[in-house]
């Protein structure tokens, strides 16, 4: 009995070692965060680099500060100084030619320090085209300057449902003398903008009309994202000439809408709710050549309500962009809504907690993530193929239990493309594996479906996949979007 207790205690302590031992996002990404001084609401909406080595931080009162020693190991010598304030709800900054560019609700403003003091003394409107009636949802969030020259902004519609002043519910890009140019109709109510490593220009929009879940989106020129509340404003586009793309239908499905639309550009990727949140945000994507660790060219996308990053691995396939999200790093302070990621491979998160609510309890916050240098064993791509997906991973994979059937667990499902708020999970199937290759070299699963679902998020979950060392998946569930199947090769 006693040698019975002996082991028994043995292998609860294994056990706890082993819990104890067991990597965490932390371990990998650790998460840094920065005290903000009292006296000073940050609720951070914008994060920009700036050549003197500070970075430029705006908020949802309407300040900026500029922040010093941002990248310094001790966050205790950050310093914040007050750059501007008096603006509305200030969503997005970028910096050009000595001046710093703030979108707000009803413009940009161009803002300078002409005399080197710290303060912005020169502000000018560089783009006021567009109108605001005072609504609360009436956002406007701004991107960089893009490779023609162009800064992007999407606008929030008048509430969920309309379009009640001119552009609202529109994409609009502004050139180098402040023209605004109408770009894409379709918008309900943006979170974040940013652009892919190519240039193209995303948006994450969030569930509500013809909206059944959050989604990232792709504003190629000219197409229309969804919701029909700002088509309206066709007749003052340029010459009149543009006319509204047909009326969704309300009760259909996202692809038989874009068969049945030629403008209509289906969401890249869907944020199955509240499996990967409610509320996505800021866009940021890894330029940095492996400064960030393996995921470079990968999109990373905030949500507020979960107080996540989430990533995304896109593809091109039959001229359309689409992909699949995984978990990324969760535990932010507030809600997250800006991410910036900057050359050195340091991602910034800004955070708000004040209209949404999120699981970070603080109500605003400025944190930071950097690699570690150590490598998760993660999901790095997953790729459609026509009959099943392609997987790619960080770590060689254990090959006995990924060649096994039934370490691979799939469902699809797709959402109603309604006028009303939302949508379930619809059109529920479940794909059964009926074949797995895996590549010598361990880093490569090819995994075989009897069917794929056009139009659906194809669910997976690896929940007993180790890696050849012995490690589980850091995340072990990913969600593709597949609006288009390649053909077979």
């Amino acid at each position: 009995m006693r040698l019975l207790l002996s082991s028994f205690f043995l292998l609860l302590s294994c056990s706890a070692l082993s819990a104890q031992q067991a990597p965490t996002e932390n371990d990998y990404y650790p998460l840094e965060r920065f005290r903000i001084p009292d006296g000073i609401v940050l609720e951070a909406g914008a994060i920009e680099p700036l050549p003197d080595g500070t970075i430029a931080i705006s908020t949802r009162r309407g300040d900026i500060y500029r922040v010093s020693n941002a990248w310094d190991k001790d966050t205790s010598k950050v310093k914040f100084e007050l750059f501007a304030q008096g603006l509305h709800e200030v969503l997005g900054l970028t910096y050009r030619d000595g001046c710093l560019y703030a979108t707000q609700r009803g413009e940009v403003t161009r803002l300078k320090d002409t005399d080197a003091d710290g303060r912005a003394d020169e502000l000018e409107a560089f783009c006021d085209a567009w109108s605001i009636n005072g609504d609360y949802h009436e956002y406007a969030f701004g991107s960089p300057f893009d490779k023609d020259g162009n800064m992007w902004v999407v606008l929030c519609l008048t509430g969920s449902f309309g379009s009640d002043c001119p552009w609202r519910g529109w994409a609009v890009r502004i050139d180098s003398n402040g023209k605004m140019i109408p770009t894409c109709s379709g918008i309900r109510s943006p979170g974040g903008i940013g652009f892919n490593a190519k240039g193209d220009v995303f948006y994450t929009d969030n569930q509500g009309p013809w909206n059944g879940t959050c989604s990232l989106k792709w504003l190629r020129p000219g197409s229309f994202q969804g919701h029909p509340g700002g088509n309206r404003w066709f007749s003052q586009t340029e010459g009149g000439a543009k006319s509204a793309p047909k009326e969704p239908q309300s009760g259909s499905r996202i692809m038989t809408e874009a068969d049945r639309i030629p403008e209509y550009e289906p969401p890249v990727i869907l944020f199955p709710y509240q499996k990967m949140g409610q509320s996505a945000s800021g866009i940021a994507c890894d330029v940095t050549q492996g400064k960030f660790g393996l995921f470079e060219n990968q999109m990373f996308v905030g949500d507020v309500t979960h107080s996540t990053v989430m990533r995304c691995f896109i593809e091109e396939v039959n001229g359309h962009y689409q992909g699949a999200c995984f978990p990324f790093r969760e535990g932010i302070s507030s809600g997250t809504l800006a991410l910036r990621m900057t050359e050195d491979g340091t991602m910034f998160v800004g955070g708000t907690n004040r209209g949404w609510g999120s699981r970070g309890t603080k109500p605003f916050s400025l944190e930071r993530l950097r690699w570690s240098g150590k490598v998760p064993f993660e999901i790095l791509e997953m790729k459609a193929q026509s009959d099943g997906f392609a997987l790619t991973f960080t770590e060689p994979v254990n090959r006995e239990l990924a060649a096994k059937i039934e370490t691979w667990k799939f469902e699809t499902y797709c959402y109603i493309f309604q006028s009303s708020y939302g949508s379930p999970e619809v059109d529920h199937t479940k794909p059964k594996v009926t074949k797995v290759d895996v590549s010598d070299d361990g880093l490569h699963v090819r995994v075989h479906l009897d069917a794929v679902q056009r139009g659906h998020v194809h669910e997976l979950h690896a929940d007993d996949l180790k890696s050849a060392s012995g490690l589980p998946l850091l995340h072990s569930s990913a969600y593709y979007t597949l609006n288009y199947i390649p053909a077979e090769k």
